[in-house]
């Protein structure tokens, strides 16, 4: 069976017409053609693979990468009466074997997974039983070491074409260079597709950049100007948090959003943004991906990404409506220090990668040339207060050995534990009274963290037993205590990560196979960064010229609405009301350039540029006492 696809378009999405290249890409796929679509931030990407699925028999596998993106996927499906499933990480053996029994038999037309999910042996195995119409890779970037956001486990996305090698791949992303493009093409194993690439260019947003000391107080000024939806971006949850407390005391409204938030304030909180409950949504980049809000007016970048991918794509979150919008990234000389700090000095080198392995190899007394499919819990922590070692550099390192398959790492890696107090301040010390034993840590904590009365607050608690002078477990036996005594609503999480050595230990030999990737990487990091700081610092060329240039876009001409446009416009209008000002005086009386700087108090520079003109267009001449006069009355 196969259907007209404008006429499902029309039954199920209500559309009129295809619009762009979809029409073009759907007669493709469902030709049996793989493609490669690049298209936009709110360019229709899913219509391009979901109507050719419900105009043709079987089910369609779309393979992507957040949770998030996943359920907002198949709740907009269901809302429109097309039965669709996604497989997440919290669901049980039984229900993800229900879910593909019910797969097999006919039962759903889309099912969504995470590209981990490839990796089980059951999954493959039903898969490989299931009538599928096509592959979808969502957010295909995410394939290459070349992207903004590559993931390891997408490369598992090759596993679809052994399973059915008959049925036509399309992959889909928002950003994605040259370089990227090639390499999606060759980890897909894509054959002779069709690549679309549709221009990115968002003609309804204005890129701007602003260069304020006082941030919060251009933040507000912007906010209360704000008549529809807006999102503000922040690196960091505390900052998310305290940008937050600020705009609502300054009566905005806005809420937070981070990945240290519990799952149902997670959804309550995205609930009273998409409803217009709340205005300004204010997170970190675990906000977003998958969201469709067309009518965001605002997206404000608080501090400085890490590279234009993906500032490209969060700010493309505005005005998916097509209406008029603002994207505005906050900078001073300050910020742009701290993103090279930040973004570059905790990239681990090949000499750092050797060292941690060789501690992590000793830390669990693994001999040489042993160690292969052993499984350990390390508290990261305190691995790395033993051996004296910056955080985030381990972190970075044990990332690089994930990617590269030296070990593997449990996904609750990024899990942390948060506390919030849900007493009132005189209730917790009558409770102190009684509970003394309890004073030393409550005092600590208060001391630590600011704003853990009003908010969610995470903690650490390997570095608050350090403090105190306590083994970690007693102050999570506290913390247990003033959960229960509901002075505290507390959810925890060990700071022990789950890891697992997959090759044995050769030490050296063991990170010189992929040394070479390492020096790339820190290299690509290193040029993604420096192209960031290049468009902040670029105030001569267009914002939007200078986005499109960098994903390979040419012959691009001025969008006309970003602030160096704007400006350029505001000098031309200025410098046509100075010759129109200086002409009507030089009607009535002949002047020296300097007597017209006076009489006109406008900038000498300026002057002569349209006197010159002037001159050479033959409008005024010089007389013999080296003042202007008019020869000609046009202009």
């Amino acid at each position: 069976m196969s259907l007209e696809p404008h006429k499902v378009l029309r039954e199920y999405w209500g559309y009129p017409q295809f619009k762009g290249p979809q029409a073009y890409i759907i007669d493709s796929i469902m030709n049996g053609r793989d493609v490669l679509a690049l298209m936009p931030t709110g360019g229709g990407k899913s219509i391009c693979f979901q109507v050719p699925t419900m105009a043709t028999d079987g089910i369609c596998i779309v393979i992507s990468p957040l949770i998030s993106l996943i359920q907002n996927q198949v709740s907009q499906l269901k809302s429109l009466g097309i039965k669709a499933i996604g497989m997440t990480g919290s669901l049980k053996f039984e229900e993800v074997n229900d879910i593909l029994d019910n797969c097999v038999y006919g039962g759903y037309k889309f099912l969504y997974v995470s590209p981990e999910r490839l990796e089980q042996e059951m999954v493959q195995e039903r898969i490989r039983q299931m009538d599928v119409n096509f592959f979808v890779v969502d957010e295909a970037h995410c394939i290459s070491q070349w992207g903004h956001d590559f993931r390891p486990a997408y490369l598992k996305c090759q596993l679809l074409r052994e399973l059915h090698p008959e049925v036509p791949m399309i992959a889909l992303t928002a950003t994605a260079t040259q370089k990227v493009v090639t390499d999606i093409v060759e980890q897909l194993e894509l054959i002779n597709p069709l690549i679309e690439k549709q221009s990115f260019s968002r003609k309804n947003i204005s890129f701007k950049v602003d260069t304020h000391e006082d941030k919060r107080f251009q933040l507000r000024h912007y906010c209360k100007q704000l008549k529809s939806s807006g999102i503000v971006y922040t690196r960091s949850r505390k900052v998310t948090e305290e940008i937050s407390t600020y705009l609502t005391k300054s009566g905005i409204s806005a809420t937070f959003y981070h990945g240290g938030i519990p799952e149902k304030d997670k959804r309550d909180k995205l609930k009273s943004w998409l409803q217009n409950e709340i205005k300004v949504m204010v997170a970190t980049n675990a906000f977003g991906m998958g969201i469709d809000k067309p009518d965001v007016s605002l997206v404000v970048h608080y501090q400085i990404p890490d590279c234009i991918e993906n500032y490209f794509q969060e700010a493309g979150r505005a005005g998916r409506n097509g209406e008029m919008a603002e994207a505005i990234l906050f900078t001073n000389k300050t910020d742009e220090e701290l993103a090279r700090k930040q973004f570059l000095s905790v990239l681990p080198d090949v000499a750092m990668v050797k060292f941690i392995y060789r501690k992590l190899s000793n830390y669990f007394q693994i001999a040489y040339g042993e160690g292969s499919n052993e499984a350990f819990r390390l508290n990261f922590n305190e691995f790395c207060d033993v051996y004296q070692l910056n955080t985030l550099i381990t972190y970075n390192t044990l990332k690089i050995l994930d990617r590269n398959s030296v070990i593997a790492l449990s996904e609750s890696f990024n899990r942390m534990s948060s506390v919030q107090f849900i007493c009132s301040k005189d209730s917790l010390l009558e409770y102190l009274k009684t509970n003394s034993f309890l004073d030393d840590s409550v005092k600590l904590i208060l001391r630590t963290y600011g704003g853990i009365f009003e908010n969610h607050t995470v903690i650490n608690t390997f570095n608050l037993a350090k403090k105190l002078n306590y083994p970690e477990k007693k102050v999570l036996e506290h913390l247990e205590i003033l959960d229960k005594d509901e002075i505290i609503e507390y959810h925890a999480s060990h700071s022990d990560l789950e890891l697992t050595f997959l090759v044995p230990r050769e030490d050296d030999q063991t990170i010189n196979r992929f040394a070479k990737n390492i020096q790339e990487q820190n290299q690509l990091k290193k040029a993604q960064v420096e192209a960031m700081l290049q468009y902040i610092d670029t105030d001569k060329v267009c914002r939007g010229k200078q986005l499109l240039q960098y994903f390979g876009e040419k012959d691009l001409l001025p969008c006309g609405i970003c602030d160096v446009c704007l400006q350029k416009k505001d000098r031309r209008d200025e410098l046509m009301d100075l010759k129109h000002r200086t002409i009507g005086l030089l009607k009535n009386r002949e002047a020296s350039s300097r007597s017209l700087v006076t009489l006109l108090k406008c900038n000498p520079d300026s002057l002569l540029m349209i006197l010159q003109e002037l001159l050479e267009d033959g409008v005024v001449m010089i007389n013999d006492k080296n003042e202007y006069k008019i020869i000609s009355c046009e202009n």
